[in-house]
């Protein structure tokens, strides 16, 4: 069975809150799906690809994994990075005009040692990255199964829970009709008494009235 072709792998680069983010991916989609974003950032105008070769390096080493740097900083990208180190004395220090600079971004790119990659490292960071789409794939797996497994055991809790309501209420409902029937024989058989006393009375006192005459 034929091997499916790896997809080629692409830089791109979004901000995020504090930071700067930039993943390799094979295309914007996955891109999208590693930053969690819930819009399109590309058709925002929010991310890009990028072809910064510190970037693309720095990505291609772990690929499908989001890098992170302060947002706005020209740092590098890590794993973990820590937040902008300005974000509380933003408003206590004055503000400084930029100062122009003499020199670009490109013209800093121009100045630094060409990091392109290379076919065979291209080809291993594709690896890279669907090793790291399976595992986090896995961990989905991993905790839908947890989920499942929770909500099952709460069903069943809930089924337990309402067949004890259930068969209380019928033994309820039976102790109910019996004492009702009870009451029903009884009311009964006070009428009857009372029904026979009235008789027995009135036949007594009847006694009573001749035996003085």
């Amino acid at each position: 069975m034929p091997k499916t072709p790896k997809r080629k792998l692409k830089t791109y680069q979004t901000s995020l809150g504090f930071y700067d983010q930039a993943i390799a991916a094979p295309s914007m989609k996955a891109a999208l799906d590693a930053w969690g974003a819930r819009s399109n950032l590309f058709h925002q105008g929010a991310a890009k690809e990028t072809d910064d070769p510190d970037i693309v390096a720095a990505t291609m080493e772990k690929p499908g994994v989001v890098l992170r740097r302060p947002v706005g900083s020209d740092g590098p990208f890590t794993e973990h990075s820590e937040l902008p180190t300005d974000l509380a004395d933003d408003e206590a220090k004055p503000k400084r005009k930029a100062k122009s600079k003499p020199t670009n971004r490109r013209a800093k790119a121009a100045k630094q040692p060409s990091r392109k990659v290379d076919d065979q490292q291209a080809r291993k960071a594709a690896a890279a990255f669907e090793k790291e789409e399976r595992r986090r794939e896995a961990e989905r797996r991993k905790e839908e199964a947890a989920r499942a497994k929770e909500r099952a055991r709460r069903e069943k809790a809930v089924a337990s829970a309402q067949a004890a309501l259930d068969e209380a209420r019928r033994e309820h409902d039976a102790r109910a009709e019996a004492i009702e029937a009870e009451r029903v024989a009884l009311d009964e058989r006070a009428e009857a008494e009372q029904s026979r006393w009235d008789k027995q009375r009135m036949k007594l006192s009847e006694a009573v009235r001749r035996a003085r005459e």
